[in-house]
């Protein structure tokens, strides 16, 4: 599947990537909880970007840095054993949301997943995203587990 939106390229990314990969991260995470402070993520950074794991950066003509990323790597079904794809990480700038682009990242991991025989894409989406959860629902994705925590007070 191409990644045809105008004005906008897509690249493939590498391990070379962490720094700016962390830093996306970082937005994603300050948007919703602005108050946190997210030094781990360099760490999860360094723990989960492998060789097998795909990163895609999206460019907007004229930009030099790039405007959004998907970040895949893998799982395994905990039901049935199998391995497939996992989102870490979908990220678009603000001023470039509504456009398409992250839909088109999604289809495009869909396609990927597809070809190298997966029989599902997973992802953790937080319930206060909601801009999130409807691009999600728009794509047909439904939750499948709920992940549930308690809040330990010393």
């Amino acid at each position: 599947m191409d990644f045809s939106i105008p004005g906008y390229s897509l690249r493939s990314g590498s391990r070379l990537d962490r720094a700016l990969l962390v830093k996306f991260m970082q937005r994603t995470y300050e948007e919703l909880y602005p108050d946190q402070s997210f030094a781990h993520l360099a760490q999860t950074v360094e723990m989960h970007l492998t060789a097998d794991t795909l990163l895609w950066w999206v460019r907007a003509e004229g930009e030099t840095s790039p405007i959004a990323c998907l970040w895949i790597g893998n799982a395994t079904d905990q039901i049935v054993g199998d391995r497939h794809a996992y989102i870490f990480l979908l990220y678009v700038s603000p001023e470039h949301r509504h456009r398409g682009i992250g839909s088109a990242l999604m289809l495009r991991a869909e396609s990927w997943a597809k070809k190298r025989g997966d029989r599902q894409l997973g992802l953790q989406v937080f319930n206060d995203n909601q801009t999130a959860l409807n691009l999600y629902q728009k794509l047909g994705y439904q939750p499948h587990s709920l992940w549930m925590v308690k809040p330990l007070q010393d």
